[in-house]
């Protein structure tokens, strides 16, 4: 019969081919219950946590037992010939019958075959356990966070111990959560900012929820504007100028009108935050109207756009907006509307 029971962080299944051998379950829920899943005492299950016992009765009182596994005995009689400290015998106090082996602090080193031999006048009768150590899975190994430029290529690694061996696969922490192919090694190619992130190694087997572990991946790329604005605004009112730039690390900004760089004071403000600056100009004069530029830097490269600064109402070619119209245009174009129609 089998048994399969959760014993701390190890599962262990118990095959016997004796009907008298039971594993005692360690935790709450699980006590009572034998190999064969009936109802036994709870005076049977004094092994406690981490702790399994090998049940084994000699056929009466007289006769010999030894425990023997596949390194050789671990005890004759009452003699112990193991040097683990972790092994003992067990026997309930009055009953001379039990011969039952008990092992502490069960690991996967105990996994394999156990045999009870019993010596007496008549026919021995071993019993044979076959012990199997199931372990969760565990990552004791993974790639430590790392950062790279945009287009290189990134290999990392994740590997787990645990019994079954357990299986490895990789994940994306973005909300497609996209998955890779099984395996401990990660590999991708020519990386975009749009892959950096957090990567999750997950290990499984059939014994116990998945161990988790992450990797940060962080993509350095150059400083890219997207976005430039400006408003309009007259004489001793206050020019708002923003820019927004991605990059990583972030960008560093500074502004120019025309060939002169701008900076701080008589007036004129500059506040950059991680990826945007924005240019503040007070009490806006007739000589601060112009063409503002934008300068984004990092350690990969540098970018730059520009926009115009200029009067309300106002629209130089290829801006935006209703341009200004004088009304004594206005009439003759409509004169020549006129003239035209009429021939």
């Amino acid at each position: 019969s089998v048994v399969r029971v959760r014993l701390f962080f190890l599962k262990l299944t118990l095959s016997s081919f004796s009907k008298f051998l039971f594993l005692i379950p360690p935790k709450k829920e699980d006590l009572g219950k034998s190999a064969t899943g009936k109802h036994i005492s709870d005076g049977h299950n004094d092994c406690g946590a981490g702790c399994l016992c090998l049940w084994c009765y000699l056929l009466d009182g007289i006769s010999k037992g030894a425990w023997l596994n596949r390194s050789g005995i671990i005890f004759a009689g009452n003699d112990k010939w193991s040097v683990d400290p972790r092994v003992s015998i067990v026997s309930s106090v009055g009953d001379k019958h039990e011969y039952s082996l008990q092992i502490q602090k069960v690991d996967v080193s105990d996994d394999g075959q156990y045999t009870c031999s019993i010596q007496s006048e008549r026919n021995p009768q071993p019993k044979i356990l076959n012990l199997i150590v199931k372990v969760p899975p565990k990552i004791y190994d993974i790639s430590s966070d790392i950062t790279v430029n945009e287009g290189n290529n990134v290999s990392l690694i994740c590997t787990a111990s645990g019994k079954p061996e357990p299986s490895i696969s990789w994940r994306h922490i973005t909300p497609l959560a996209r998955k890779y192919d099984s395996g401990e090694y990660l590999n991708v190619t020519g990386i975009t900012r749009d892959q950096a992130g957090d990567y999750e190694c997950s290990a499984l087997n059939d014994i116990a929820s998945p161990d988790t572990k992450t990797v940060k991946v962080t993509v350095n790329f150059a400083p890219a504007i997207h976005e430039m604005k400006s408003h309009g605004v007259g004489l001793g009112r206050t020019a708002l100028l923003r820019c927004e730039a991605a990059a990583v690390p972030s960008p560093t900004f500074e502004w120019y009108k025309g060939e002169k760089r701008i900076i701080k004071g008589q007036g004129i403000d500059i506040k950059s935050l991680s990826s945007r600056s924005v240019l503040t100009v007070n009490n806006m004069t007739e000589d601060r109207y112009g063409n503002y530029t934008c300068v984004a830097t990092n350690k990969l490269g540098t970018v730059n756009a520009s926009v115009p600064l200029i009067p309300p109402n106002t629209a130089p070619y290829g801006s935006t907006g209703r341009a200004h119209v004088p009304l004594a245009c206005r009439y003759l174009i409509l004169a020549l509307s006129a003239f035209i129609s009429v021939y």
